[in-house]
């Protein structure tokens, strides 16, 4: 006599803790990239704004290295390089006719005296 005896029935067990794991390491890292600034916002919240009088000190400046009336930040000496010197007062007068009727007053004026201060120095650094 074969008894059947009926098999126990299945338990299909999901285990929904591990959604609500997730979910929560996800918040959690969230959380921590919102709190913790990024390198590229550091920099960018210390920078001034880019406009065209911070671009034209730029490259005075750059100019200015190069005619050796400042000494070179990477090496802390005067250093006169003469054909960059010259490339960064064309770029200066490239920037000023490309630009013209474009500038405020102010920018106009700014322009004018940086390429007229570098001309000379280039005229001096050049005749030394």
């Amino acid at each position: 006599m074969n008894a059947e005896s009926p098999e126990p029935e299945k338990k299909i067990i999901v285990d929904e803790d591990w959604k609500r794991q997730v979910e929560e390491e996800k918040e959690a890292a969230l959380r921590a990239e919102r709190s913790q600034p990024s390198e590229e916002a550091d920099a960018a919240g210390s920078l001034p704004p880019p406009d065209l009088m911070f671009l034209i000190g730029s490259l005075y400046l750059q100019a200015a290295v190069s005619l050796g009336l400042m000494p070179n930040p990477l090496t802390n000496k005067a250093e006169v390089r003469l054909a960059h010197a010259k490339h960064t007062i064309d770029l200066l007068a490239m920037l000023q006719e490309k630009t013209t009727g474009n500038r405020t007053p102010e920018e106009s004026e700014e322009l004018e005296a940086v390429l007229h201060q570098l001309r000379l120095a280039y005229i001096a650094a050049q005749s030394k």
